[in-house]
Formats: C-alpha cells, sequence, structure tokens
C-alpha cells in the first residue's frame, strides 16, 4: 500500500513539473531610453522570484517567463517599468528619465556608494568612453578639461613626463598639493621621484602613469573637504576615485565578453618658433661662431649681407668651425675638416632634430559571469609603445589586472582585485635653462631650440672620434652639442608595480552589515643616470657619472567598516558607516652614486674613480577612525554627518592626533514642492551645502635633528675618520600639522524636459598654522628651521552647463556641455614678509612667494627699476636699470601665476552609426616667465627680430639726471640687453591660451553586417589630440605652449626654462567586442 501511494505521489509531482514547464517560455526583446537608444545593463528580474537578467551591450536581453508572469525593468537615472507576458515571446521596452530622483549612484569617500541627489557637495564623474582608445598613456592628462576645478599641468612634451594634477588650487606651500589618487579603494601613490631641485627636477614621470585608462570603468573627483573627511589627512587636497573594469561588476548576469581596444597615432611636435631665415650667427652684424644669431644676412646684398664680412667668402662659404676651433683636440680628430668650407646659408636644424615618434595601444579584455549573477570576472591585458619626437625618449608599459566578485550563500561576499604594471621609461636630460645652456645641470633642449640659423646641427659631427666627447661650432667647444646629449647623457626609470584589494563582507540582516578591506601598492622603480665623459659644460658630465638606485615604495592599507540602513518610518531612513583604517607608508632609497669614468662609454661603477652611496628612507604609519551618518527625509531632505580621527606617527605626542568633522544638506525642492515643476521648465532642483575639515602633516621627521654621515675617509696622524656634522636643520618638536576648512554651497538644476542641465559651487577654503621654512642666526648653529605660522584662503567658483541642442532618436544629436573654474589664492597671514617657497635665492632667475595680502601665486623676481613717479630708470647707454627691489625695499612681485579662469567646451555629436566629439579649452590670465620667449627674442632667432635695421629709445628717464632718456639702440641691444639679459619681470607674459584639446570621429557598423560575423560591435574611431593652439598674448613667432610645469611637479607655477615643444597626437583607434 505504501509503495503504491508512493508512485502516486511521484506521479502527481511528475504532472505538475510537466504543466509548469508546459507554460514557461523564453521571452526576449531589446530595453531603449526615451532617445531610442540601447540601454546596456538594464537589470530585469520576474517578480516573485530570483529569476533575472540583464541586457548586453545592445540593450538585448532573453530570460524564462510563463505568461501572466510580470517583468520588472530598472536601471539607474530611469523610472522602473512593469510589463506583463503576455501570449507572444517578445517584450520591448521604452525607459524614461527619472531626473526627479536622479537614482544616479556615486562612489564616494571609503567606497560607500550614494545617490547623486543625496550629496551636498560637488563631485564630477567621467566614464569609460572619455577614457579609452586615447593616445596618451597618462590618465591624469586623458582627465584634461574633463572636470571643473581640476587642474592639469604636464611636465612638457616628452613621452611619460611628469604631470601635476591639484584640485581647487594650492592650499599649502610646504606641504605636497597633488590629489590623491584611491584605485578600487585603496590608496595608491602618484609619487613623480625625480630627485632634482627647482632647476632640475623636470625629468622623472609620475606614477600614476603605471594606471592603463583602457582599464577604467569609472572616474569620480571629489573635489571639497566635506567629501573627503573619511580619508583624512590623505583627502586634504581632493580625491580621485579610479574604478577599474575589474573593480566594476556588481552582479547581475553576465554574458562571456571579449572587448579589444588597438590604436596608432603619430606623435610629434605641436609647434615650433617660426624662425627668421634672413640672418646667421654673430653679433652687431658681423660674423662669429656665437650662441647668438645677430649676424651678417644670408643675402649678398641684403641688410648687413655677407658681401662685406672677411670670414666668407665670393662663393658664401667659410671655413669649417671645425677647423678654425681654438681646440687643437677637435682639430686633430677631423684632420679631412681642416680647411675645409661650410656654407653660408638657414639650415633647418631645429625641425630636423626632432622626429616624428608613434604610439601603438593594445588592451584586451575578458569579462564574465554565472547565470545566477552571484559571482562575474574581468581580466585585462594591455600593451603601451610611446616613442617620442625627442631622440632618446621612449615609454614602454605593459598592464595586466584580473579581478571579480562573488556572492556566497552564506551571506558572504567577496570581491577583490590584483593588478600589474610594468613601465619602462627613457629621456634625455631636462632640467633648467636661460638660453645658454643649463643652468645647474643639462638640459637638451637647452641647447637644440637656440641654435643658430646658420649651424647645420644634424650635418656636423657631434662626437670626437679620438676621446667620444661632445664637440660643437663654438671657437672653444664650450656649449654641448645636443645630439651628444641624447645619445651619451640618459636617463630611465624602470618600475615594476603590484597593487592588489581583496574585500569580504557579510550581511548581518538586510540592514546591517561588516566589511574588511585590505590592500597593497607596492613599487620597486629602478632609476639609471649617466653621462659619460666628454661633456663640456659641467664637472659631472666632463668627467662623468653613473648613479643607479632603488626607491621602493610600499602601502598597507587596512580598513574595517560597519554599516547600516534602517527606515525609521514611512518618511525617514537612516543609513551610517563607521570603522577603522589603519594605513602605513614605507619609502627606501638605496644605490650608488660613482663620478670619474675612467673608460669612455662603459657605465659599470668599477669605471669609476670615485663611490658614494645614496641612501634615504622614511616611515609614517597613520591610524583612523570614522564615522558617517545620514538621515533623509521623505525622499527631498538629505543631511550628513562625518568625522575622522587620525593618529600620525611623525610628530610628537601632544600634536600627532587630530579630529575633522564635516557635514553636508541637500534639499530637493522639486520633491518638496511639485508646482515647481513643468516639462516645458524646471524638472529638477537640488540646493547642497557643506562644512568640512582636513589636516596637512608633515613628511619625514621634523620634530627630530639628524646626523649627516660622509662615508668618505679623511687621513691623519690617528689614522682614517670618518666625518660626521650636525644637519643644518633644526628640528622643532612642538610642530603642528596644518588646519584645513571649507564652506562649500551650490545647486544642480534641470529645465525644458531635462534638456538643460547646470550645475555651480560656490567655496571658501582656509589653511591655518602654515608649515614654514624659517632662517635662523648662524649663531644657532642651524640654517633653518619649521614653524606655524600663517593663513591661505581659496575662494572659487565651479559651474557646469549642460545642453541637448538637438535630440531625436533616430536622427541628429547634439549634446554641449561647458565647464568653468576660477580661483583666488590669498596669503591672509604671514609673520615674515616674504617667504620664497619655491625658486631660487638668485631673483634674477624667479620664485614663488608668499607674501600677506598678495596671490599665492605671485612671482618674484628682479625687476625694471623705478623712480617714485613710477618712471623707468635707464642708465648712459640707454638700457634700462635692474633692481632687486622696489621703493619700499620689498622683493619686486612681478607676476602672478593663478589664471583669471578656465574654461571648457565639450561637445557630442551623432547622427545614427556616426558620432563627432571635440573639446575646446580656454585658460584666461596667469602669469608665466618664459625663458623660452626670451631666448628666442634674445639670440634673434624668430621673425620678429628680422628688422635689423630697426632702433629704439626706450621710454624712462636717466637715472643720474632725470630726463628722458635719450639714447638711442639697436634692435640687438633692446632685446639682448633688455630681454635676455635683462630683469626677470622683462620675461613675464599674460600665459592666456585657447585650445583644439581633442578631436574624434567615429563609426560603428551596423548590427546587419555583423550578423554573420563573430563581433558584437565594431568601431572605427579617428583621434586628435591637442591639434592647435594659440596663447594670443605671447609673440606669434614664439608659438609658445605655456601650458608646461616649467621646474617639474610641485608648487612652482609660472615658469617655463626651455622645457620644449608640447605634443600633438593624431591616429586611428578600432574597437570590436566578441
Amino acid at each position: 500500500m505504501r509503495t503504491k501511494l508512493k508512485g502516486l505521489l511521484t506521479l502527481l509531482l511528475a504532472l505538475v513539473v510537466h504543466l509548469s514547464f508546459a507554460q514557461q517560455k523564453t521571452v526576449s526583446g531589446t530595453v531603449t531610453d526615451q532617445e531610442g537608444l540601447p540601454l546596456p545593463g538594464v537589470n530585469i528580474v520576474v517578480e516573485g522570484t530570483t529569476n533575472g537578467t540583464q541586457t548586453d551591450f545592445d540593450g538585448n536581453y532573453s530570460i524564462s517567463a510563463s505568461q501572466g508572469q510580470t517583468l520588472l525593468f530598472t536601471y539607474i537615472g530611469q523610472k522602473a517599468v512593469r510589463q506583463t507576458v503576455g501570449a507572444g515571446d517578445t517584450v520591448n521596452v521604452a525607459m524614461q528619465e527619472d531626473a526627479q530622483a536622479l537614482e544616479e549612484v556615486v562612489v564616494t569617500a571609503q567606497g560607500i556608494k550614494r545617490e547623486k541627489k543625496a550629496l551636498g557637495y560637488a563631485t564630477s564623474s567621467v566614464g569609460q568612453e572619455a577614457l579609452e582608445s586615447r593616445a596618451e598613456g597618462d590618465v591624469a592628462r586623458v582627465l584634461a578639461g574633463k572636470a571643473a576645478g581640476v587642474n592639469i599641468t604636464s611636465g612638457g612634451g616628452m613621452s611619460g613626463s611628469a604631470t601635476s594634477v591639484t584640485i581647487r588650487g594650492l592650499s599649502s606651500f610646504s606641504g605636497s598639493n597633488q590629489a590623491l589618487f584611491i584605485v578600487d579603494g585603496v590608496p595608491f601613490s602618484n609619487d613623480t621621484n625625480s630627485g632634482g631641485d627647482f632647476l632640475s627636477g623636470n625629468t622623472g614621470s609620475s606614477r600614476f602613469l603605471d594606471i592603463d585608462p583602457n582599464n577604467i570603468a569609472n572616474i569620480e573627483v571629489l573635489k571639497g573637504l566635506a567629501a573627503t573627511t573619511l580619508y583624512g589627512t590623505l583627502g586634504k587636497n581632493g580625491v580621485i576615485l579610479v574604478t577599474t573594469k575589474a573593480a566594476a561588476n556588481t552582479g547581475g548576469v553576465k554574458k562571456n565578453e571579449i572587448s579589444v581596444n588597438t590604436s596608432y597615432f603619430t606623435n610629434e611636435y605641436a609647434s615650433l618658433p617660426e624662425y627668421q631665415t634672413k640672418y646667421g650667427g654673430g653679433f652687431d652684424q658681423a660674423f662669429g661662431w656665437f650662441f647668438s644669431n645677430w649676424g651678417p644676412s644670408f643675402d649678398r646684398e641684403g641688410t648687413a649681407g655677407w658681401g662685406a664680412q672677411a670670414a666668407i667668402d665670393e662663393n658664401g662659404t667659410l671655413e669649417h668651425p671645425y677647423s678654425t676651433t681654438a681646440i687643437a683636440g677637435t682639430r686633430e680628430a677631423f684632420p679631412e675638416l681642416q680647411g675645409a668650407r661650410y656654407d653660408w646659408r638657414p639650415y633647418d636644424s631645429v625641425e630636423e632634430f626632432f622626429a616624428p615618434g608613434h604610439v601603438t595601444n593594445t588592451s584586451v579584455n575578458f569579462s564574465g559571469g554565472s547565470q545566477d549573477g552571484n559571482t562575474t570576472y574581468n581580466a585585462n591585458l594591455g600593451h603601451l609603445n610611446d616613442v617620442g619626437f625627442t631622440p632618446g625618449n621612449q615609454l614602454r608599459r605593459i598592464n595586466f589586472s584580473v579581478g571579480g566578485r562573488s556572492k556566497l550563500s552564506n551571506k558572504f561576499t567577496i570581491a577583490g582585485t590584483m593588478n600589474y604594471s610594468r613601465t619602462d621609461y627613457d629621456t634625455p636630460p631636462v632640467s633648467a635653462s636661460r638660453g645658454n645652456g643649463g643652468i645647474s645641470s643639462n638640459s637638451v633642449y637647452g641647447a637644440v631650440l637656440f641654435t643658430p640659423r646658420n649651424v647645420d646641427l644634424m650635418g656636423l659631427p657631434y662626437e670626437n672620434p679620438v676621446t667620444g666627447g661632445s664637440v660643437y661650432y663654438r671657437n672653444g667647444n664650450d656649449i654641448i652639442n645636443p645630439r651628444w646629449v641624447t645619445e651619451h647623457i640618459k636617463f630611465n626609470q624602470l618600475t615594476n608595480r603590484f597593487y592588489f584589494n581583496t574585500s569580504l563582507s557579510y550581511e548581518i540582516n538586510e540592514n546591517l552589515g561588516t566589511t574588511f578591506r585590505t590592500g597593497l601598492d607596492f613599487y620597486n622603480e629602478r632609476n639609471t643616470q649617466f653621462s659619460d665623459k666628454g661633456g663640456v659644460e659641467f664637472d659631472f658630465d666632463i668627467f662623468g657619472f653613473l648613479n643607479t638606485f632603488d626607491n621602493n615604495n610600499t602601502i598597507w592599507d587596512h580598513t574595517f567598516s560597519l554599516n547600516g540602513n534602517y527606515d525609521i518610518s514611512d518618511k525617514i531612513g537612516l543609513t551610517f558607516n563607521v570603522g577603522a583604517n589603519a594605513r602605513s607608508d614605507e619609502y627606501d632609497r638605496q644605490g650608488v652614486a660613482s663620478s670619474g669614468q675612467i673608460v669612455f662609454g662603459v657605465r659599470r661603477h668599477f669605471n669609476y674613480e670615485n663611490q658614494l652611496p645614496i641612501q634615504f628612507s622614511r616611515k609614517r604609519n597613520i591610524v583612523g577612525m570614522f564615522g558617517d551618518v545620514s538621515i533623509d527625509y521623505d525622499n527631498m531632505l538629505f543631511l550628513n554627518l562625518s568625522s575622522r580621527t587620525d593618529w600620525v606617527s611623525n610628530l610628537i605626542t601632544e600634536n600627532r592626533s587630530l579630529t575633522y568633522p564635516g557635514a553636508s544638506l541637500s534639499f530637493l525642492p522639486t520633491a518638496a514642492f511639485s508646482g515647481l515643476r513643468s516639462e516645458g521648465g524646471l524638472n529638477y532642483l537640488k540646493l547642497r551645502a557643506s562644512y568640512g575639515t582636513s589636516a596637512n602633516f608633515p613628511e619625514n621627521y621634523p620634530t627630530v635633528s639628524g646626523v649627516d654621515q660622509n662615508t668618505q675617509q679623511s687621513g691623519g696622524a690617528f689614522g682614517p675618520v670618518t666625518l660626521n656634522s650636525i644637519s643644518s636643520f633644526k628640528a622643532n618638536p612642538n610642530l603642528k600639522p596644518e588646519l584645513l576648512k571649507e564652506f562649500e554651497v551650490g545647486f544642480e538644476s534641470k529645465f525644458f524636459n531635462n534638456r538643460v542641465s547646470l550645475d555651480a559651487t560656490y567655496y571658501d577654503r582656509r589653511t591655518d598654522d602654515l608649515i614654514v621654512t624659517e632662517p635662523l642666526s648662524p649663531s644657532t648653529g642651524f640654517q633653518f628651521t619649521q614653524s606655524n605660522i600663517g593663513q591661505i584662503s581659496n575662494k572659487g567658483y565651479e559651474a557646469d552647463l549642460g545642453i541637448d541642442i538637438f535630440r531625436n532618436p533616430d536622427g541628429f544629436n547634439w549634446k554641449s556641455s561647458v565647464n568653468f573654474f576660477a580661483n583666488k589664492e590669498i596669503v591672509e597671514e604671514q609673520a615674515q614678509d616674504i617667504i620664497i617657497y619655491t625658486g631660487n635665492s638668485a631673483l634674477f632667475i624667479g620664485g614663488n612667494a608668499a607674501i600677506k595680502g598678495e596671490s599665492l601665486g605671485s612671482i618674484v623676481g628682479t625687476a625694471f627699476a623705478r623712480n617714485e613717479n613710477g618712471d623707468l630708470l635707464t642708465n648712459a647707454a640707454g638700457n634700462y636699470v635692474i633692481t632687486e627691489s622696489d621703493l619700499d625695499g620689498n622683493v619686486p612681485i612681478i607676476g602672478d601665476a593663478v589664471p583669471d579662469y578656465t574654461m571648457n567646451f565639450i561637445n557630442s555629436l551623432s547622427y545614427k552609426n556616426w558620432s563627432l566629439g571635440f573639446q575646446i579649452n580656454h585658460i584666461k590670465g596667469g602669469d608665466i616667465m618664459s625663458s623660452t620667449i626670451a631666448t628666442l627674442l634674445g639670440r634673434g632667432l624668430i621673425v620678429e627680430t628680422e628688422d635689423r635695421l630697426n632702433t629704439y629709445i626706450l621710454p624712462g628717464v636717466n637715472q643720474t639726471t632725470g630726463e628722458p632718456n635719450d639714447v638711442q639702440i639697436n634692435n640687438s641691444t633692446y632685446y639682448f640687453n633688455n630681454l635676455l639679459f635683462g630683469p626677470a619681470e622683462a620675461k613675464i607674459y599674460d600665459a592666456s591660451v585657447i585650445r583644439l584639446q581633442e578631436v574624434s570621429l567615429g563609426y560603428s557598423l551596423p548590427k546587419k553586417f555583423l550578423e554573420k560575423t563573430p563581433f558584437g560591435s565594431l568601431t572605427f574611431t579617428v583621434q586628435g589630440f591637442n591639434l592647435w593652439y594659440d596663447a594670443y598674448n605671447t609673440p606669434d613667432g614664439a608659438n609658445f605652449d605655456p601650458n608646461v610645469a616649467g621646474v617639474g611637479v610641485g608648487n612652482g607655477r609660472g615658469f617655463d626654462f626651455l622645457n620644449g615643444p608640447s605634443t600633438r597626437r593624431y591616429g586611428m583607434s578600432v574597437k570590436m567586442t566578441f
């Protein structure tokens, strides 16, 4: 009987299952937005079940469901849609924007995700489409112009050169102002280890160069202190949150997909000076093998024609410079050139010195997941080869990353990413030059850009075949040949980097969860710097040197947090996140510096006469406790309170702890008062306000005095002695961190059926207890110390305007956006009269100074002397008088590097399968002291100097008689004496520039052409970067590009020391999916 009952039940169960499966079917369709464009990643679930899926790249989906069941479609920024399954097998859905809710989710500090409408502070987002398939391998430069308030300045046109990234100006003049990079939730070192000072710190690369832009899914920029409070002292300069593709997987059913991005670009100089071709080397229209180009004409009968020059014969030739040189070794090395003739004519030396390079960039991405959506994975492999237009410059990089996420059945979720990069960067030396070689070290641009027009740089031998040393046209061979520089003076940085993060989350219940995350960022940067002996300008290149050293940087970061989400009532919600963070930073430099090369060209330490160790290390631990609470009322009012306390290890106990509170408020009037909304008028309005704090703790060990040890032993009566000396720095045990406070207000709005959006912000940031370096009396036994003195204020405006000019789902679309940024940095309090915080004590070189009541971007230097009436003073020769102090006895302020405003105009146009985009950048105001322009004019090289008959009487009064100046001077005297070797003030120019930053034209093959191919999509794009610019307040012939960090990455601004031309790139990219 029991057996028969079991059989009957089994039969009945099988019948039920059979009937159930008979009712189920596969439902498919396409999901589009209100413009008819496909929406990838839309979540679709069968209500009341766990059955779900997502749309693919083209908006298509398929799911098993039964007739009568309801499909729920949800997507960020769109209204949820419910559709009942009918008798058919196709369900297409057109979703509508929900501007009122603005469900856009933003990743904020500590990886907390919030709806954008709830944020009481400004953020900017940059998506994947704006980052991948670009010609630049530097993610920071790809960001240029895409977020208001973010300033990106390149170190020059060298491939792989350093980049400065600041947000909302400078808040300190002693500490770093570079933004913090967070990659997949873990702090990421963006050091620039140039190893140089103000005048020679422009050779190294920045370590965010190790990130592959093709592997980035999204970037969020947190600008204000309220947004970065939970990062404590690390977030003081703003935070750039980078989410890689490996970390972007958040669940949902995924089809396995392979995407490939590959591109080829030409890399060339953006523009060179417009050199004049009428006159050659010499001075006062007489020939000479000089630096300057004020010699005779190339036209025999022209103005200052060579027909009257004794050195030039009737055939227009002169004796070869290697035959007339005063250096016997050069004459002996080139017997074939003794008595040889040399053509007196213009040569295209600078143009031929540079050669177009190329960029090849390929990235392959694998992504997918389980059918239940609980597990996802992503892997990415990238390769970049960037050959610069300057000889000896190249960047090679390999990237690999893998990551994933899995939701386990026991309420645990694990996630992690692992990244490896190998970055190999070669460059010739780039340092400061004022138009007569490098100031403190060699610079390839410092010798090539002012080559006289009669010098055949590419035709003259550059290497002595006997000694291997540099030879060049000067009679005393006292200027280095730039071709010799590119071959025999080089810098290499080979960086191997490994960074990973892993997290474990546990869902305690539906309202409460915990997360533990740990991350490591480690890089080994192997540096090789050498000069073969045979240089001519400095001892280290005359005798040769070799420096090899490793920079090892390790960051461990651990965070534990408890998060909750509760509905207190039908209208009141509460979320919170509390936790602890521990971070350890360790930097160690070890190596050897050798000098005095014995055998030319052998670059091994045993081949040098002297060796010294290179040793430096620092370590700092930071432990923090943080809390964040958000309360929302009726989805229209949002209050956020946050706080963090840091304990930092490198200050004394009394000063190593600091708490930074923050608060923000967001209010949606259009949600509170429905009468404000209308489709043809205001659609959405959010008002926001915030207050935040942070601190800048000093680096290294300023509270402890050190001892300098010289490992070179000295002989004496008691045998060899190792000398030690007390450091010139006097420790200050009472040093406190700088304290930053910021107040911010703003609004976000949408109008006219969401076709117009406007986001505006005003902020006021102040830095107190500034850490400054103070000089000490020699009687103390020290030279300087550090103290807390003064206050800086930053006040500024940011605005983002977006307009859908044309919007047609089946036709032409045009989206345009403008972002605007203006900032003023003022030194509010300052105990000292002046602090030159970056620059040189020699005022003819210039520097940036902090002076009470003045801009923090103030440029100081030698100036034109003036009398009480403001008249310029001239000397007996009719030239201007130079002074190092103004009438009040103060160091002259000669410029301000802070621009009036920055504006970017970004456009995206599309028609069916075609797309066109372009970005225009305009920087208005801001001064720059340009040695490039001064050299080109002062040496008589560019078209502005062609009129050699022109004479001047400089406006001003004689410094002795007080009478108006009436001394006439010629063209060369004006430019050479009063500009090139005049005061620093004469080199100041308005750095305003307008630039065509990017242009792209793309075409995506229609789906019907790909149906029988393995491709899911195939897109071709032609792109160009930095195609045109105009620094319209500088001399036209200079073709000068003021976007240059002329003294490297740091706090120095407004300087150009012959840093070379910028880069222009154009080419094609292909993106395909499988």
